[in-house]
């Protein structure tokens, strides 16, 4: 009976043990809520060169080394200011 008693004990220890860490691979915390997801990388932003509204580099017009925010602005050409 005692040596049943200890198996049941440690075959609790090993359940909690390797539980806890499948958990932590899943994803979740230890209260059960989810990770948060990560977000979208970070882009570098840059500026029109007319109006100087900031937009992601990769959405940007670019004309004679300046970037444009839209068509208009780029046929506007810069602001002197």
């Amino acid at each position: 009976m005692k040596l049943l008693l200890i198996l049941l004990v440690l075959m609790l220890l090993v359940w909690l043990l390797f539980g806890s860490s499948r958990r932590r691979g899943l994803g979740t915390r230890r209260d059960g809520s989810a990770a948060p997801a990560p977000g979208p990388a970070a882009e570098h932003m840059v500026a029109c060169a007319h109006c100087g509204v900031h937009l992601p580099a990769s959405l940007a017009l670019w004309y004679e080394g300046r970037s444009y925010c839209s068509v208009a602005h780029r046929d506007a050409g810069p602001t002197s200011s």
